[in-house]
């Protein structure tokens, strides 16, 4: 399994693209959290800009699909996308995100 981030403007944005990629399977589940606060260099200017994160978990083979998906979609001019393969994830957990069963793990 791979966890994934990226960072929209707004909370709209954040949970349209959130649903966008639950719908198409690319991702088993996404959790959008925020606003965050971001700080950054941005042409050569500080910035501080409230933001929500999106939380992406995926299978292997859904990654590249994803990836592209969000990055295809996202209205930065350069879009944070961060993607770490999770090495310890419990077994029915990784079942349930490569099921076609869309009841969440409780």
């Amino acid at each position: 399994m791979f966890v994934a981030w990226t960072t929209l403007g707004t909370r709209p944005e954040a949970e349209k693209l959130a649903a966008e990629v639950v719908a198409l399977r690319l991702a088993a589940c996404v959790q959008v959290e925020g606003p965050i606060v971001s700080h950054y260099l941005w042409q050569g200017r500080p910035e501080r800009v409230e933001e929500f994160r999106l939380c992406f978990k995926c299978l292997p083979d859904k990654l590249s699909d994803l990836r592209e998906h969000v990055l295809a979609h996202h209205p930065y001019e350069i879009p944070e996308w961060l993607a770490v393969k999770a090495e310890n994830v419990s077994e029915k957990y990784l079942s349930w995100a490569g099921s076609a069963d869309t009841t969440l793990p409780l």
